[in-house]
Formats: structure tokens, C-alpha cells, sequence
């Protein structure tokens, strides 16, 4: 059988199979419950200004916000205040038990210059565990740490030194000299971005409130973290190329809601890490409860992928409303990036409009960065790093404007298996599929 199309429309479907997807998609998740009733990290009753530690309005002020948090974490925890004002630092290293607080009126600006982004430390960069920058705000090891409050993050201009330096993405080749050792450790005439918040091996983790203004990258990205809660955060990056929302990376058990992201790339996203090294390392991104969100402009609303070496499990998406992102439930992996995804579940989501695709799905990738392994022929032998993706299930899924209704793009060695779509509202119903294996569709109009 030719595996391009393989589809069950509405009208085509038998009383069974129907009971069969209802009864799929009433039945909530198991771990959805566990997530939703995490308790969010406290902190002790004390607490510091970083003006008492020596910061000044308008100065670099690392080594003073570094004490007060240094300080609060010997003391056995607590707040580190950032008061109403204009601050400006470096680099600062979150510790266990410190609450990083921005009051109202608070921007803490983040500054674009290299050295205030050394020593170099361990990091994930796009998927690949390197030695880096890191993250303006970064973690590794803690327990019990966040970052709250009404105040705004600011990142340094488009035009300061990191940007003027950066390295563009990983192509295969990049990829496989990472993975050889090669390309880990980062140099000053190539770096690896840094996230805005990036807590790496972290257990405990609360972002609160905060708002991100005009990231140079990645905005959100907890790197082999465990229970995470995000809650009313707003991300400001449209405009800004590669700057996606949050990234849950290799990470389990994660809550994010009442969240507003405005980005210049993917929006929700879940990734677990690419290729033969990720695959046997095998640290899956596990748990995701995202309720309750909104997403104004991005690439991918909803995305899973594209790196998925350590496998992407247990997402549960209910209560978004999207008013203009490129794709608005994307899945994307490639050829190399072994692993893939299961168990997704995507419910009661609006769709304003979109430029593309409602729900785009591409294992393929574009010559450009994946060579000739973004031709779909001919079939490449099944091994360690072919992803699979299968048991995707979307279900009360609302789209006003969009110029196609689903398109997807499978591997032919392992087409997607097991993907629901139930009461679907849309006035373009057009579906391009190849290499998907059987779809069952239903549209509720």
C-alpha cells in the first residue's frame, strides 16, 4: 500500500471506531493530577535588597547581586530583593533555596558584553550538551530556587558583543563534531547563546509573574530539571529570530500556566536532546501539564521537537487560546535526532488565525541544515536514531483563519501511527499527509 495517504475522515468512520476515539479522549491522564497538585518551592522569612550588598542604579551590579544571593543561601534561604528601579548585571548564578524577586517598577537589564558571561559552564545548546554561557540566569544543582515578582527581565541589545559572535545553529556536521568532542567547549569567535533563564540539573523550581523583554535566545530553559512550575509569566520577543518561549528540556514533571508568550520562534515547546549521544543517555522530558496559556505570535504554538533523542512523554495541553502563531501545534524531529514522542494530549485550544498550517508535523526537515536526509527516498534502515512519533491525540481544536488544515510529513521507514483529531471546528478542512501512518478526523461542523 502506497503509505502517502492513509486516512479516516468523519464520514467515513464506523459507530466503533468512533466510541473507540471518544472514549480515548474523555479519559484524562493519570499523571496530569500529580503535576497539577505540586507544591511550589517556599523560602524562609528573610530576606535582603540587593541595594544593602552594594548595587547602584545604572552600574554593573553582578558581584552585589551575586553576594546578596550568596548570602541568602548560607543563611539557610530566603528572598533577595531587587527593588523599583533600573539595575544592570551579568551573569548571576541562582542557589539553593534563594528566591530572586523583582518588585514592581524593578528592571533588571542583562548586559551583552562575553566576559560578564564567564567561566564558561556546563549547558544544553540546542540539544547538545556543551560547555557554554550558559544563561543570564542560571542554576545547576539547586534545589528550591525561583524567581518571582512583578518586575521586568531585560535582555542587552540585538547589537552587543554575544550576538556578534554567535554561532547560527548546528547542521549535522556541527552536530556530529559535537558529538565527537570536537565542538564542546565554546571559544570567543563562535559561542553558544545563553538562555535568559536556564537552571540545569535543578529540583524544585518556581518562575513567577516576571516578565521577559527582547531575549537574544532561547527565553525559558530548564536542562534536566525536576518538578518546575511556571505561572503567570510573560514573554515579550517578537521580532527577535530563535527566541523560543520556554523550552522544557530533558526535564520531568512540569506545570506552566496563566502564561502569556509573544515570540519570535516556538512558543510551548518539549525537546529531550538529539542524536546517538542523547539516545543512550536517555533523559526523557516527561510530565507537562500546560493549562490556562495564551500565545499572541510565535513560529510553533504548541511544538514538540525537534530534538527528541531522550523521548518526549506525558504532555497534557488544555485551555489555549493562540492568536496569530505561524503553526499552531507543530511536531518536528529529523532523521538523526533519534528518539520521538507519545502519549500527547492537546484539548480546547482557539486558533484566531494562522498563516500556515493548523497543525503542522515534519520528521524531515530542509536540505539546508539535514542534507540529503531530508529527501523523503529512499527509505533509510531503521537503528539507534530513527524517531518514532505515535499516540497523539487532539481533541475540541477551534480554527478561524488558516490555509491549510493539517499538514504532515512522516518518515517512510516509521510513518506516525495512532494520531486523533476529534471535534475539530474549521472552515478550511484541506489535509496534505505523507508517511502518517492511519489518522482518524473528526470535525464537530
Amino acid at each position: 500500500m502506497n503509505r502517502l495517504l492513509t486516512t479516516i475522515f468523519a464520514g467515513a468512520l464506523s459507530l466503533a471506531a468512533l466510541a473507540q476515539t471518544d472514549a480515548v479522549q474523555s479519559a484524562r491522564p493519570d499523571f496530569v493530577d500529580a503535576v497539577i497538585s505540586m507544591t511550589a518551592p517556599s523560602f524562609p522569612d528573610r530576606s535582603v535588597s540587593i541595594a544593602k550588598t552594594g548595587a547602584k542604579q545604572g552600574k554593573l551590579s553582578t558581584a552585589a547581586i551575586q553576594k546578596a544571593i550568596d548570602r541568602m543561601s548560607a543563611q539557610g534561604g530566603g528572598t533577595v530583593i531587587v527593588p523599583a528601579g533600573e539595575w544592570l548585571s551579568g551573569r548571576l548564578m541562582l542557589k539553593s533555596n534563594v528566591n530572586l524577586h523583582l518588585d514592581e517598577g524593578a528592571t533588571l537589564e542583562f548586559t551583552g558584553d562575553l566576559k560578564d558571561y564567564l567561566p564558561l559552564v556546563d549547558s544544553r545548546y540546542e540539544g547538545a550538551d556543551v560547555k557554554s554561557l550558559g544563561a543570564m540566569i542560571y542554576a545547576n544543582g539547586a534545589e528550591n530556587i525561583a524567581v518571582t515578582g512583578k518586575g521586568h527581565l531585560k535582555a542587552p541589545s540585538r547589537e552587543c558583543e554575544i550576538t556578534g559572535n554567535i554561532d547560527t545553529g548546528l547542521s549535522v556536521t556541527a552536530e556530529k563534531n559535537i558529538e565527537s568532542g570536537a565542538a564542546r567547549a565554546a571559544s570567543m569567535d563562535k559561542i553558544y547563546m545563553p538562555t535568559f533563564i536556564g537552571p540545569v540539573n535543578c529540583h524544585g523550581i518556581l518562575i513567577e509573574d516576571v516578565t521577559l523583554d527582547g531575549s537574544i535566545f532561547w527565553n525559558i530553559a530548564p536542562v534536566y530539571c525536576e518538578n518546575i512550575i511556571i505561572r503567570g509569566v510573560t514573554v515579550n520577543s517578537h521580532g527577535h529570530p530563535r527566541t523560543d518561549g520556554i523550552d522544557i528540556d530533558s526535564s520531568v514533571n512540569a506545570l506552566i500556566e496563566n502564561t502569556t508568550l509573544d515570540c519570535g520562534d516556538d512558543c510551548f515547546t518539549l525537546k529531550a536532546g538529539r542524536g546517538e549521544e542523547a539516545v543512550e543517555l536517555g533523559r526523557p522530558t516527561q510530565n507537562v501539564v500546560i493549562r490556562n496559556c495564551r500565545v499572541k505570535r510565535g513560529v510553533g504554538g504548541i511544538t514538540v521537537g525537534t530534538e527528541t533523542a531522550g523521548f518526549i512523554r506525558n504532555v497534557y495541553a488544555e485551555n489555549v487560546v493562540m492568536e496569530n502563531p505561524r503553526m499552531p501545534l507543530y511536531f518536528k524531529t529529523r532523521r538523526p535526532r533519534g528518539g520521538g514522542a507519545e502519549n500527547i494530549w492537546i484539548r480546547d485550544v482557539k486558533v484566531v488565525r494562522t498563516p500556515g498550517p493548523a497543525i503542522q508535523m515534519d520528521m524531515l526537515g530542509s536540505p539546508s541544515w539535514m542534507g540529503e536526509l531530508a529527501e523523503r527516498l529512499p527509505a533509510r534502515p531503521v537503528g539507534k536514531v530513527t524517531p518514532r512519533f505515535s499516540d497523539i491525540h487532539v481533541d475540541n481544536f477551534e480554527v478561524g483563519e488558516c490555509r491549510i488544515f493539517i499538514q504532515a510529513k512522516g518518515l517512510p521507514e516509521i510513518p506516525v501511527e495512532n494520531m486523533t483529531i476529534t471535534n475539530a471546528k474549521s472552515k478550511n478542512k484541506n489535509i496534505k499527509l505523507q508517511d502518517v501512518g492511519t489518522i482518524e478526523i473528526t470535525f464537530a461542523d
